[in-house]
């Protein structure tokens, strides 16, 4: 019936570099929901950080300028939907949070931490394991102390690099040699990554970074196949079974990842199945590590010369179009990608609920 339905918002867009590619994760999504169990509003927030709020929907847009809702509200009225409890509204206009935010302001814990204090259930990752899943340098740290294999690599801020730059380079130079692979702390996609194979590319390459951020990560070169698992779920997570990158550049870059279309997916990656047992019970430890929820995708290498797996990277908000390596893995694991959204949103409600039940005063 009607009023069985629940109230999905559909947050896209937004403020980082990644906001075409959650406008095509968006489409994407809106289109495999079953109406018959939702309806849906759109909240489309611009590159400049504008929020709009179209018209409940009871079937997907059409096209994917639609997304953009130029006829919708204002930032005010969306923000109201969000923000209605505090407004002192007991019926809240929307049930439930969908973010499909990539990158920073929403992947970072940023908007996670606007629908906690909205007091509003959402999909997906909370605020602590998306902050710790943006920022590579804490993620790294928090694997360390789980134990987790991982590459050699090092870090420094803007401060540290304008007041020493040789003695930075010269720490990169001795621990971890040439090439090496420089990247901004803090962003996705691959953006600002850049490849140093001497010390004038590694300059060059950091300098380049630091427009992106003022936390730069420096890793050691690892000849390894890339190698990915998708997990789902909040405190007895499940792993897919892994899928493996061939990557159409020297590593996967924003273009490999998006533009140039060469890049191929191996979906179950051609590895032995011990080898596969022991990166989902990797990926399982990684998603722990961060305090994850909801679902997370784990990136790994295979080193070529021994086999070993390490660790590359967790991402809390991976692509999730139906071509994307997140829910292809879940497809080949037996999830389809109707149902790999019904449980998201089921996981969300779960962990609202669960905190509801808490108790934040001594009552005493």
């Amino acid at each position: 019936m009607e009023q069985d339905k629940l109230t999905v918002g559909l947050v896209y867009g937004g403020k980082s570099g990644e906001h075409e590619v959650s406008l095509s994760t968006a489409f994407a999504v809106m289109n495999a929901f079953d109406f018959d169990k939702y309806e849906m509003i759109p909240f489309y927030i611009s590159k400049q950080g504008t929020w709009r709020i179209g018209s409940k929907l009871s079937a997907p847009f059409s096209q994917l300028e639609d997304l953009k809702l130029a006829e919708g509200e204002g930032t005010q009225t969306a923000l109201n939907a969000v923000f209605s409890r505090l407004y002192g509204q007991e019926n809240q206009a929307v049930d439930i949070m969908f973010p499909l935010l990539h990158g920073t302001f929403g992947e970072d814990g940023t908007i996670q931490g606007l629908f906690e204090m909205a007091d509003i259930p959402y999909v997906g990752t909370g605020v602590l394991a998306s902050a710790a899943g943006m920022d590579k340098v804490v993620m790294k740290k928090l694997f360390a102390q789980a134990g987790l294999p991982q590459c050699e690599y090092c870090y420094f801020n803007r401060t540290q690099w304008e007041q020493g730059q040789y003695d930075v380079l010269k720490d990169i130079e001795d621990k971890l040699g040439f090439p090496s692979f420089v990247k901004p702390a803090n962003l996705g996609s691959s953006v600002g990554i850049s490849k140093a194979k001497n010390r004038e590319q590694l300059k060059s390459a950091i300098e380049s970074a630091l427009r992106f951020d003022d936390k730069i990560i420096v890793e050691e070169f690892v000849d390894a196949r890339e190698v990915e698992v998708s997990v789902l779920g909040n405190d007895e997570p499940m792993a897919s079974v892994p899928g493996e990158i061939v990557s159409s550049s020297e590593y996967y870059d924003y273009a490999a990842k998006y533009t140039d279309g060469q890049s191929q997916m191996q979906i179950p990656a051609e590895i032995e199945p011990d080898v596969a047992d022991r990166l989902r019970e990797l990926a399982i430890n990684a998603f722990k590590a961060i305090e994850g929820g909801g679902i997370t995708r784990a990136d790994f290498f295979v080193r070529r010369s021994d086999g070993a797996i390490l660790i590359n990277e967790v991402n809390t908000m991976p692509g999730f179009t139906p071509f994307s390596m997140y829910p292809l893995l879940w497809r080949e694991t037996g999830v389809s990608y109707r149902e790999l959204l019904d449980r998201m949103i089921e996981l969300g409600l779960e962990r609202y609920n669960r905190k509801q039940s808490l108790i934040y005063e001594n009552q005493a």
